[in-house]
């Protein structure tokens, strides 16, 4: 008896080769001089009259003959996709992660849907903001976000100072020179707040979306792994349309 993953493996062939040979049927049965046929044969009005050989052209394509090939190209076709999806609606298997059943006797194509999700889930976690590793983070539960410790910073002022570079005489006013000076005012105290993820955090959802991407894929193995029944969809269709 065969498996489900060996139907699955030869569809995709038995599907190419179904449509090649339907396209080869369409094509054939376009062309008018191949069902077409003749003989003739020519009698002059006299004895004495010209002889011409016989005419003749076989027909070289049946319509029949292609129905009943094209139907059991089809018919191939119509039975291994029955069997597949005859398959798919008993074979399940259990989802288990680190020993623990997180889903129950899960259908194909739900472990299909999950693994294309997951990879998703994957992608979006992986763009998570996470917060900046040259600080010291801890929670703060009066804003539900992460905080720094404070932080004292000197606030400065620029104040002008003159310096003199020459003093005042009789004849010439005294030389002098503006610069300023940074002169304390104050002091910044800063405490920074984030509502980013520790890397810790994200590392270990992206551990469990990758175990849990192990179990999927393994669970669908194990459901691709069940026997199955060969189906004859084909000849019941076929039998009613060109029987």
């Amino acid at each position: 008896m065969a498996k489900l993953n060996q139907i699955i493996a030869v569809e995709k062939g038995v599907r190419s080769k179904a449509q090649q040979d339907l396209v080869t049927a369409h094509q054939s049965l376009q062309k008018p001089a191949l069902l077409a046929g003749i003989s003739r044969t020519y009698q002059p009005k006299d004895e004495e009259g010209e002889q011409l050989p016989p005419e003749s052209t076989r027909v070289q394509v049946q319509a029949e003959d292609v129905l009943r090939e094209t139907a059991a190209t089809l018919t191939r076709l119509f039975d291994v996709t029955a069997t597949k999806d005859w398959a798919n609606c008993t074979a399940r298997a259990d989802v288990v992660v680190e020993g623990r059943t997180l889903l129950t006797a899960a259908p194909v194509s739900y472990l299909l849907f999950l693994e294309k999700q997951l990879n998703e889930v994957n992608a979006f976690v992986r763009k998570l903001p996470v917060l900046d590793a040259s600080e010291a983070w801890t929670q703060d539960p009066s804003t539900d976000a992460w905080r720094t410790e404070q932080v004292r910073t000197l606030r400065t002022k620029k104040v002008p100072r003159n310096h003199v570079k020459a003093e005042a005489t009789e004849k010439h006013p005294a030389q002098v020179e503006v610069y300023y000076e940074d002169v304390p005012v104050g002091y910044w105290t800063t405490v920074k707040f984030s509502g980013a993820l520790p890397a810790r955090r994200v590392n270990e959802i992206l551990t469990r979306i990758e175990r849990l991407q192990h179990a999927v894929k393994f669970a669908r193995e194990e459901a691709n792994g069940a026997e199955v029944t060969d189906e004859r969809a084909g000849d019941a269709v076929f039998g009613y349309l060109f029987g």
